[in-house]
């Protein structure tokens, strides 16, 4: 999906001559590449992406077909984990329902095939929405779950039903937009986004109330929200997006920046931080 094939395209060219065993790589199904004029492609929200026009398609079939071309486009003999990418309601709104059925019954089936084969490696679903990844879970099989946003310092519902699962399971979770798409890194600035929009007032009230914790003690509010993530246990990986590698150091250094344990403890008193919810202990 991204720049319509083109991540792959660098990415592929990038790892071309790389051995194959010192790298773990992902990439999702869910939708295919069709090549077109770049007249008649809406690229938004992309910059000069590749020419080929997208569409949503979880059939066994369609998932096959995607994952051969992301097969193509890596150039590459091998993906290491691969996810059934956006069966939720925030991509399909009153019709999520039949995109998730479609999915659980084709781009599953395919995706175990592949598995069987070792092809793959591992599989899994990647959405906006936990609740999601959970019906997916009771309904099959799989490996890991990327989940956007809903495990994070801001938000932890899944802590109810979901993540005990994942554990009683042993499925591993990757978290993305750990920081809810931006403001738990830049903090509550005019600005802000949270799940891709403008922050509303009361996440911005809620944001600048952690703040004033991190304040006190002396934690940057990105280190915080890196560090708590991957403190449950059925998180594997925070994925922090990189544009440079300044950004890499830097979120590297957040990783490894010293939160005492009165920090978390506030965050509860306070209520800002669920009371069960797992967190990192100070070395």
């Amino acid at each position: 999906m991204y720049g319509h094939g083109l991540a792959e395209l660098r990415l592929g060219q990038a790892l071309r001559w790389k051995n194959r065993d010192d790298f773990v790589i992902a990439t999702k199904v869910g939708r295919t590449l069709h090549a077109a004029h770049r007249a008649e492609i809406d690229f938004a929200p992309w910059v000069n992406a590749a020419p080929n026009r997208m569409r949503f398609d979880y059939t066994y079939d369609g998932t096959m077909r995607s994952f051969e071309d992301s097969l193509q486009r890596l150039a590459l003999e091998r993906i290491d984990m691969v996810f059934i990418h956006d069966i939720d309601r925030f991509t399909h709104g009153k019709n999520q329902p039949e995109a998730f059925k479609q999915a659980m019954d084709g781009a599953w089936r395919a995706l175990e095939k592949l598995r069987t084969e070792g092809v793959v490696k591992a599989i899994g679903v990647g959405v906006n929405e936990w609740e999601v990844c959970h019906t997916a879970l009771q309904q099959h099989d799989f490996d890991c779950f990327l989940l956007a946003g809903r495990y994070t310092l801001l938000e932890q519902d899944a802590l109810r039903d979901f993540l005990p699962l994942c554990e009683q399971r042993n499925v591993t979770l990757l978290v993305g937009g750990g920081f809810n798409s931006g403001i738990l890194a830049t903090g509550a600035v005019k600005g802000a986004k949270y799940n891709y929009a403008p922050a509303p007032p009361h996440i911005l009230e809620r944001v600048s109330r952690i703040e004033a914790v991190c304040k006190r003690h002396h934690v940057p509010l990105p280190a915080a929200a890196l560090q708590f993530v991957v403190a449950h246990p059925a998180i594997s990986s925070f994925c922090a997006g990189t544009r440079n590698t300044s950004q890499l150091t830097q979120n590297l250094a957040w990783f490894s920046h010293h939160i005492p344990e009165e920090f978390w403890s506030d965050l509860k008193t306070e209520h800002l931080l669920a009371e069960d919810a797992p967190v990192p202990v100070a070395a």
